[in-house]
């Protein structure tokens, strides 16, 4: 496991500043690590989907708890030290790991050797709820997933209709799996600490499809009715479709209601008619 100087060791061997920009803040504690996988419930079976491993501190932790881990990595230098730092700190589980250069937002079944069963990463905070949602719309092997988020994300991932923080976020995620909160990450595991508490977010894909409607329709429906929070779903639907009078009376929604009091199912009534 990587502790604080070992984190800091490769990070200076690497010559790696952890920038903004990719969302870099490396966890360097092995508990929080130890408490991610445990809480992914992963089995013997499962192939895990591991994005932006950085320097491996979650990737060790996963290596004895999966069949493989195929990890994704965008910075091609940390990209290309992970299976060293695998191979000599736990050279028995080091053949398991697959390591793929590459945007996770760009990622297809292709760029993958193997498909995997589970995503379980700490993502980084720009650009968590992007590559859950194209993680699973591009992997239709992924079933399950736990990820560490900015605390203000995970609440919003996880939230249910009637909430203030319900949104864009919470309906897409629900298309796809059942979602809930799964713990509290402090600031201090990570190095640089950011300015917010993370927390983890878990997830498992529904065993059958929702609908049959198209899911580009029924997210363009989502995107415009929290487009203007406050408005009613008449007046926010409006841009969306001249006919929304007529489309929210068949599918037995009320105009007045406003985005953040429908469920996913309501969405698709509205999409279906």
């Amino acid at each position: 496991m990587l502790g604080p100087a070992e984190v800091r060791r490769l990070a200076a061997e690497l010559d790696i500043r952890p920038t903004k920009k990719l969302g870099q803040n490396f966890v360097h504690d092995p508990n929080t690590v130890r408490k991610i996988v445990t809480a992914a419930d992963l089995t013997e079976d499962d192939i895990v989907l591991e994005v932006g491993p950085g320097l491996g501190s979650l990737t060790l932790a996963l290596l004895p708890a999966a069949s493989q881990v195929v990890a994704v990595e965008i910075d091609p230098p940390l990209a290309r030290r992970l299976p060293q730092t695998a191979q000599e700190l736990d050279p028995a589980n080091a053949p398991k790991l697959h390591v793929v250069e590459k945007d996770a937002l760009k990622v297809t079944q292709e760029d993958l050797p193997v498909q995997p069963t589970a995503i379980v990463a700490n993502l980084p905070y720009n650009v968590a709820v992007p590559v859950v949602l194209h993680l699973l719309a591009e992997l239709p092997s992924l079933q399950k997933g736990l990820v560490m988020v900015q605390a203000e994300v995970a609440d919003r991932m996880a939230a249910k209709p009637g909430n203030k923080i319900y949104g864009v976020p919470s309906v897409k995620l629900a298309w796809y799996a059942e979602a809930k909160k799964a713990g509290s990450i402090g600031k201090n595991v990570f190095w640089p600490a950011p300015n917010v508490d993370s927390g983890l977010v878990s997830f498992r894909r529904h065993e059958k499809p929702l609908s049959t409607v198209d899911r580009k329709k029924l997210f363009q429906i989502v995107d415009a009715a929290f487009a203007q929070r406050r408005k009613t779903l008449r007046s926010a639907l409006k841009a969306w479709s001249p006919n929304v009078d007529e489309i929210l009376e068949k599918a037995g929604i009320d105009p007045q209601l406003r985005g953040e009091q429908l469920s996913v199912i309501d969405f698709i009534r509205i999409a279906e008619v």
